[in-house]
């Protein structure tokens, strides 16, 4: 058994306690092509407000009942699976739960020894590829140019801010009110 984090009942406003539940789970016996992970970080990030709420977006909305799905870091304790053995740590889509039983063809080998592991859920993460590609490939920054950052003090855009500011450009961050910092 473990403990798993369900989404109990979609919020309204701003997510509160009475919106989530620790529940155990049974953890599913380990099979060719899977791996046995213990949590060790997770990352709890803006778009999973978005997934609590019913209805059509870019990303399906978590089920009222099931477990929270989203990046974290796990350490391999048993594998069944080639290229995983037990103390690796990975990178994957996984349940808000301490321990769990999933294929490991959606999981992605990170080294400790290259940067601290939360690292890969940030700058070396979604956040960091998400500002890098969209700046360089999409954004195209040439020196001397103006880059305006619309969520300047979130994960991304203070990514964006330094990238920016590398290429030689002016950078001017906006950010939703007084208690956020502002990039220039």
């Amino acid at each position: 058994m473990t403990q798993q984090i369900i989404l109990k009942s979609r919020p309204v406003g701003l997510p509160k306690d009475i919106n989530f539940e620790t529940v155990e789970v049974e953890i599913p016996d380990i099979a060719d092509g899977m791996v046995r992970l213990k949590a060790h970080t997770f990352s709890v990030d803006p778009y999973l407000r978005g997934r609590m709420n019913e209805g059509k977006s870019y990303v399906a909305p978590f089920a009222v009942g099931e477990a929270i799905i989203g990046g974290a870091i796990a350490q391999v304790v048993e594998s069944r699976a080639d290229g995983f053995k037990e103390g690796d740590f990975v990178l994957g889509m996984l349940p808000w739960q301490e321990e769990m039983v999933i294929a490991a063809n959606g999981l992605q080998l990170v080294d400790k020894k290259m940067a601290p592991l939360s690292y890969y859920l940030g700058i070396l993460g979604m956040p960091g590829m998400t500002a890098y590609f969209g700046l360089i490939d999409i954004g195209k920054p040439q020196k001397g140019e103006t880059v305006v950052i619309s969520g300047a003090a979130g994960a991304v855009g203070i990514v964006v801010g330094q990238i920016a500011k590398i290429h030689g450009c002016r950078v001017v961050g906006i950010s939703g009110d007084d208690k956020k910092s502002i990039i220039c």
